[in-house]
């Protein structure tokens, strides 16, 4: 204990600025003022979350933004529990059972569920030989989260990271030439079986025809920890972190945009906020990498990721996004999360890859009052339709095709039983590629940052540790995109940043944050 509070006197001195209130951010804030360190959180918009916030619209119907599923929630009740907190006092979570309710349009339907035995009865109502393997599925994911959880724990900031042990362990399992796709194929034949355990690959923007199959333990982490629903919306997660940072002595300034970062030499001093100068022993940026990087980092203090190299970045899709206020009830059958599968998948995802708006598109629908009473006023609905389509690079004129693809994607809805809705729509907002761009500063409209291809992950992605003094936290970082991987990422961050203000280990072991060494034990992926 004597070596602990030795450390925490150690930082109390320090100073760290965060830009930017995401998940990132705000995990990052909590971690280092568990250290010792004073931290000012600075953002640009009055309330914090980033796009993981939840709004109320004229109306009283309130909408999340962006995330609406909340996976694996240990990483973050590892958070809390490091800061003397536990989280399920601080944020009601419900377990979703069914998860959700997968409705293809080449026909067959499979409400997900946990229970073993009921998930294998849905799958053999439409593929029963599928069915016999789907344990099989399950038990093989299990064995590759194992191995490759310490890879997403670890800090690629060096090439040399590349051979660690975790990573040489973890490459049996990983077979990197596969997609999620091909290895599916080793346990399920019918397509529609295939997309229920990879249509997650969308959480990170990305096509299960091209993602590293690595990324088939999404869909495990579903069924092995759970889908929760926080009372609130996801909106409510961040308002918890944000208290339990003010109660920590966290400055958190909001409606205060950073037009700069200060630089003495090659090292990173502080911030440039207006006519204000706030300066710090390390700067922490949490925000949508591609765009905030050129904003506010000069290219000379960015020699591996330049303006060139980030204009020919691989990007995610985008999202057409409706948030609708509707009057009246909805289908009974509708659930909490609903997604329509489109009859041809496969184009539907090449053209999305390709630059090509689809017009049979899939789609995804929440209706979050079926199990939060709270997210719409009696008699009223919220829903929230989001629509995978292509990032800005497509060259899409949306404010042209604006109002032409609403009324697709209203016609679409009719699909899922919701054909009498138009004329009950009392609040109406949407946000295009375009509008991810000009109105949440996301590049290109790229929603879910960087694509996570095998050369944009681990050594090289953004490093969290960006350059002297400077750090990065978020999507766009290692270990990438998804609630409890950004978790992951700002506990990396949070480590590597306490280590070089301490000089050495004493700091984030004060902290109660898993060293780089040893690898195999610690925690978590909207």
């Amino acid at each position: 204990m004597l070596q602990s509070r030795d450390g925490l006197r150690t930082l109390s001195g320090r100073r760290v600025i965060v830009v930017g209130a995401g998940p990132g951010g705000l995990a990052t804030a909590l971690l280092l003022a568990r250290a010792g360190v004073h931290v000012t959180l600075v953002e640009k918009d009055p309330a914090v979350g980033g796009r993981t916030k939840t709004v109320e619209a004229p109306g009283g119907y309130r909408f999340d933004i962006g995330p609406t599923f909340f996976l694996y929630p240990q990483i973050l009740a590892d958070i809390f529990e490091t800061c003397g907190e536990r989280l399920e006092d601080h944020v009601k979570l419900e377990r979703l059972d069914p998860q959700y309710h997968l409705v293809f349009e080449a026909g067959g339907e499979i409400r997900a569920t946990n229970d073993m035995e009921r998930l294998e009865a849905e799958v053999a109502r439409i593929a029963p030989d599928d069915a016999k393997n789907v344990r099989k599925f399950f038990a093989d994911n299990r064995v590759k989260l194992k191995f490759f959880k310490p890879v997403l724990e670890q800090a690629f900031h060096t090439l040399r990271a590349m051979a660690s042990p975790a990573m040489i362990a973890a490459l049996p399992h990983l077979h990197p030439g596969r997609s999620v796709d091909k290895d599916l194929q080793r346990y399920f034949k019918d397509p529609r079986v295939r997309l229920a355990f990879a249509f997650q690959t969308k959480y990170l923007g990305m096509s299960p025809f091209r993602c590293p199959s690595l990324f088939t333990i999404l869909s495990f982490l579903e069924y092995e920890h759970g889908v929760y629903h926080p009372v609130g919306g996801c909106g409510a997660v961040s308002e918890a972190m944000a208290g339990l940072a003010r109660r920590m002595g966290v400055d958190i300034r909001l409606g205060t945009s950073v037009d700069r970062v200060l630089f003495e030499g090659k090292k990173a001093i502080g911030v440039v906020c207006g006519t204000e100068t706030l300066k710090a022993d390390a700067v922490v940026i949490n925000g949508d990498f591609a765009k905030v990087i050129k904003d506010l980092v000069p290219q000379t203090h960015r020699p591996r990721w330049r303006d060139a190299k980030i204009d020919k970045a691989r990007l995610s899709c985008s999202t057409f996004m409706m948030y609708l206020g509707i009057e009246g009830k909805v289908p009974a059958g509708l659930g909490h999360h609903t997604i329509f599968l489109s009859e041809e998948y496969a184009r539907n995802i090449r053209e999305i890859t390709e630059g090509t708006l689809p017009m049979q598109p899939s789609l995804y629908v929440q209706h979050a009052g079926y199990t939060d009473g709270g997210m719409a006023p009696a008699g009223h609905t919220s829903l929230y339709v989001l629509v995978p389509v292509p990032n800005l690079k497509s060259g899409i004129d949306w404010p042209a095709t604006r109002e032409s693809y609403r009324r697709l994607v209203l016609d679409r809805l009719k699909l899922l039983g919701l054909d009498d809705i138009e004329d009950r729509i009392r609040y109406e907002r949407i946000v295009d590629p375009s509008q991810w761009q000009d109105d949440f500063f996301v590049y290109e409209g790229a929603t879910f940052n960087l694509a996570h291809d095998l050369m944009q992950m681990l050594y090289f992605r953004p490093h969290n540790r960006f350059g002297p003094g400077l750090y990065l936290v978020g999507g766009g970082t290692h270990p990438g995109s998804g609630l409890p991987v950004i978790y992951e990422g700002a506990r990396i961050t949070a480590r590597l940043l306490i280590e070089e203000l301490s000089a050495g280990r004493v700091g984030a072991e004060a902290a109660g944050i898993p060293t780089t060494q040893p690898l195999a034990t610690s925690g978590d992926a909207s």
